[in-house]
């Protein structure tokens, strides 16, 4: 009999895909995709063995329309584990779970969502649920006789670290034959349809080298003359003179105001120049930030915004959980799933989450990470209660996939060995030219400790200066703020319940008042500390971390056109204990109470710095700073049993559920912005336009909620999907014009409009 992958509707079978080209296929295609990491004889067996349970009378039949659920995974695994004792149960983690995801090696654990590895390939399971396996098979799939370690894997020097880079080389291994599986499949149907392959599609795209060339030409016309350009200039050239040093872990510690951003991308283009690295992938601590800096790059490297697949935005709402999403939605998930693209620009969630996970969509990408340089922009936000795991993923993505991961900030955490940091990193090469240096040149601010303020006191102080800005913890704080300063000229409030064009219609009015001399008054949550450009020459900011008092540092005097001593950034504690810090942040504003008090002279100094992350680290303990303890269930594990699943469950950078909801209003109107209604409209129909362009599109509408908000905002019929029967509660939009204030934003909380409306729903 002969044996096939998949079949179409031609009886005759003529133009099924036969099984062993499939298997072989997607094989090669893996070794291709882990050949950045040098796993491609790994990645080949993965692919040769995944469907290999297809080699069954039950499964052909069900191409033939038996409807019979066969599971055709475990097989592979099997054969793989007895063919290769030890490294070959490696490879059966992702062949058992390339549909259904990553599981546990035993059973157990917490959080274990589904069938342990061990279980599924027990006699006892392979006797009730596997139908015989044919041995025509071992004619038609020629495995190697042995599978080795990537070549030149460096086994960690500490022990008990190497279960955690078997558990890393697993997941990659996972994500070479999950994308060549989808790739060949599809291209596979594809070819039946008459259409292209993903290949063909996806047509010419500029090299690195063009992309480096492109740069250069917008670089040159920055000034070099004048203010802090020369600095700036120096700063550039020294970074980019760094660009030949071997791979590995970098950091760049530049004060704001110095043009770390450009910096950083013209280093990573450079570098991977130098060294053959394939991408350049931008990670960002904040979804608000994304687009803009996107922009910033597409400006910089002459890419129009409709090429994804040159400049990659990655951070999509609507698609955080693509299990929730329908398959057609799924299906058009291409670019986002594989970041097949020169420069990709993310979030750390994303980024550190899929390092993490057990789904092939969310795998998919990884091996696409070997072989870049990861910037980490504002690498002091990086989730202290999973810090020590993502240290040890940097640590190992450097070691043993060809990865340069750079610590972009200007306020850098003490996160290397030498600094104290349990298992830190080590070997860390500075790009900047002597950061102390360029701190004491670049200082535009004097920052003081203003003692405890009452909030008739903020509000006196922002009455008084014309121009300024004041930051405080929480939304409710900055909208009682904002009451008490509302009939002054030029009085401005921003907050997250805007979305993003509202904000940046509010940002775009403050820049122009404060460039022209108007008065202009602005409260604000942390939201603006997020890489926004503004320049008051008067700061508040109510106490948090030193690393967010520098963030609020940078929005003063921000172009250097003052003196530091008429440039002023009051911090204070709040009288009022309602608007103490959320629990969260309490410690943070703890630590810098204490290090302001040794550093007081000068708290933005990198020694100040230095001090204030070493006590935060020290006060959190190793304990807090791996909040579940990933590291210790994998100091305990052995090969076979890897918590694969478990680990997925407990890395969650957001543990709080967020929903995005569509508002299509803008301040000062009335009416729906006929932008977002038409692209609302063709969401009726996708195909036309792409369900992941209308996504694009919508980005900018969106404000994000808590799940309860949601639901008290569902029940008071406040918000209604759109087109549910085609997406569910994907795309959920805001239809309650009254609910959307033009000065606050989303506005339920104590709005009469949706209080009445929530008292006729309970």
């Amino acid at each position: 009999m002969g044996f096939y992958a998949h079949s179409t509707e031609q009886k005759d079978k003529s133009d099924w895909q036969p099984l062993s080209r499939h298997l072989n296929d997607v094989g090669t295609f893996a070794a291709e995709k882990a050949a950045a990491f040098k796993g491609a004889a790994l990645a080949l067996a993965a692919g040769q063995l995944h469907d290999l349970g297809k080699y069954t009378e039950r499964f052909q039949l069900r191409l033939t329309g038996d409807l019979t659920r066969v599971d055709h995974a475990t097989w592979g695994a099997r054969i793989a584990r007895d063919r290769f004792p030890g490294i070959g149960m490696l490879i059966a983690y992702g062949i058992a779970g390339h549909h259904a995801g990553l599981a546990n090696g035993r059973s157990g654990l917490e959080d274990q969502s589904r069938t342990s590895l061990f279980d599924r390939l027990s006699e006892d399971y392979c006797a009730r649920e596997l139908p015989p396996l044919l041995p025509e098979w071992a004619q038609e799939i020629m495995l190697p006789k042995t599978l080795p370690l990537p070549d030149g894997f460096l086994r960690h020097p500490r022990p008990q670290e190497r279960m955690f880079q078997l558990s890393l080389l697993a997941r990659m291994i996972f994500s070479c034959l999950v994308d060549a599986d989808f790739t060949d499949t599809d291209d596979f149907y594809r070819h039946i349809e008459g259409r292209p392959s993903r290949s063909e599609e996806t047509g010419d795209r500029p090299s690195l080298s063009q992309l480096g060339e492109r740069l250069d030409a917008h670089l040159a016309k920055f000034p070099t003359e004048g203010g802090i350009n020369p600095l700036r200039a120096h700063i550039l050239r020294e970074v980019r003179s760094k660009a030949t040093e071997r791979p590995g872990l970098f950091s760049l510690t530049v004060p704001t105001g110095g043009g770390k951003t450009l910096a950083s991308l013209a280093f990573a283009l450079d570098h991977a120049l130098a060294h053959g690295l394939r991408r350049v992938i931008y990670v960002i601590p904040f979804t608000s930030i994304v687009e803009q800096t996107v922009q910033v790059f597409r400006n910089a490297l002459g890419v129009p915004d409709d090429r994804d697949d040159i400049v990659l935005e990655h951070h999509s709402a609507f698609f955080d959980d693509p299990q929730s999403a329908p398959q057609s939605i799924a299906k058009r998930r291409l670019a986002m799933e594989n970041w097949d693209a020169p420069i990709v620009v993310t979030t750390a969630v994303q980024f550190f989450e899929s390092l993490f996970a057990d789904r092939p969509s969310r795998c998919r990408k990884l091996h696409n990470i070997a072989g870049s340089v990861v910037v980490l922009d504002e690498a002091q936000t990086l989730p202290q209660d999973l810090l020590r795991p993502c240290v040890a993923l940097l640590d190992e993505l450097a070691r043993n996939y060809r990865v340069s991961p750079v610590l972009c900030t200007a306020t850098q955490p003490a996160l290397r060995l030498d600094q104290g940091f349990k298992d830190g990193l080590d070997d860390v090469c500075e790009l900047a030219p002597n950061p102390p240096a360029l701190y004491e040149q670049l200082r535009r601010v004097r920052v003081r400790h203003a003692g405890t303020l009452d909030d008739e006191a903020i509000a006196a102080k922002l009455q008084q200066g014309e121009q300024a800005l004041c930051i405080v913890n929480n939304r409710r704080h900055a909208r009682h703020l904002f009451d008490a300063i509302a009939d002054q000229p030029g009085a401005r409030h921003l907050t997250t319940l805007m979305h993003a064009r509202h904000r940046s219609a509010v940002l775009a009015d403050v820049r122009a008042d404060l460039r022209a001399g108007r008065p202009c008054r602005l409260v604000a949550t942390s939201l603006i500390e997020a890489g926004v450009d503004v320049d008051f020459p008067l700061v508040l900011r109510a106490e948090a971390g030193l690393d967010s008092i520098a963030q609020a540092a940078g929005r003063c005097n921000r172009e250097g056109r003052r003196s530091a001593e008429t440039s002023e950034v009051l911090v204070f504690e709040p009288a009022n204990k309602d608007w103490a810090p959320p629990r969260e942040l309490k410690l943070f504003a703890e630590v810098f109470r204490t290090v302001e008090r040794a550093h007081r002279d000068d708290l933005l100094a990198m020694e100040a710095v230095s001090a204030y992350f070493r006590e935060l680290y020290f006060r959190l303990g190793d304990g807090r700073l791996d909040r579940d303890d990933l590291l210790g269930l994998l100091r305990n594990a052995g090969i076979d049993s890897l918590p694969m699943d478990t680990l997925a469950r407990k890395f969650k950078v957001i543990r709080t559920s967020m929903r995005p909801l569509i508002v299509p209003y803008l301040p000062g109107s009335q009416d729906e912005v006929p932008e977002v209604i038409d692209t609302l409209r063709q969401l009726e129909h996708a195909e036309q336009i792409g369900v992941a362009g209308a996504a694009r599109r919508l980005q900018p509408w969106l404000v994000q909620v808590q799940e309860q908000t949601y639901k008290a905002l569902w029940q008071a019929h406040a918000i209604a999907p759109v087109a549910p029967h085609k997406y569910g509660e994907q795309f959920v939009r805001l239809v309650n014009r009254r609910l959307y204030d033009d000065r606050f934003g989303l506005h339920w909380d104590d709005n009469p409009q949706f209080l009445a409306a929530e008292r006729l729903v309970t």
